[in-house]
């Protein structure tokens, strides 16, 4: 065993202090959804072994689940390193921008695609820095454009938001398919 893991370590250039951290958690992940495939993806039984629905997703999983064992033993084995719980810090930090596209995909429903994506891409702006008037009327801007480019251009049919229903008879249909 020993061996292995000597091996195994060979492969590692550089250790980052949250390696470990990474490697139990992809192992959890990888044993949950090892877990809830046979519920996912069926073996029928009509068919050769490869062309089962679920022959290519137990394929993937039973990778992920053997990969992420190697990577956990070669980890679990390495020396330790200072700066982990700066390392996951880092992690956790980038977390804010789920909850922010997280606010803006229920925002979007209640105040309509238009108004919701202008608000966020001004908001976020303001959140990396950004200050400063040509900067917040860009990013207001390219909103509209992407709004213009989805909506109109590309046909994308998004629900309109419930705002939307206080506008007068005469736009509100325009604005529902358009915005």
């Amino acid at each position: 065993m020993q061996y292995v893991l000597n091996f195994l370590t060979l492969f590692r250039r550089e250790r980052r202090p949250g390696d470990l951290v990474f490697a139990i958690g992809f192992f959890g992940f990888s044993l949950i959804v090892a877990a809830l495939l046979p519920s996912q993806a069926k073996f029928l039984g009509n068919k050769t072994l490869v062309a089962e629905p679920g022959f290519w997703p137990f394929v993937g999983v039973a990778m992920m689940v053997g990969f992420g064992a190697l990577h956990l033993l070669s980890t679990y084995n390495a020396p330790r390193l200072p700066g982990r719980a700066r390392e996951i810090e880092f992690w956790v930090r980038a977390l804010e921008f789920v909850v922010w596209f997280a606010i803006y995909v229920h925002g979007v429903p209640k105040i309509g695609y238009l108004p919701a994506t202008v608000l966020f891409a001004v908001i976020l702006a303001i959140r990396l820095g950004y200050r400063g008037a040509l900067a917040l009327v860009s990013a207001g801007g390219f909103a509209v454009v992407v709004v213009l480019i989805f909506k109109s251009g590309l046909g994308v049919k998004l629900p309109a938001g419930e705002i939307y229903r206080y506008l007068p008879d005469g736009i509100r249909s325009f604005v529902m398919l358009n915005f």
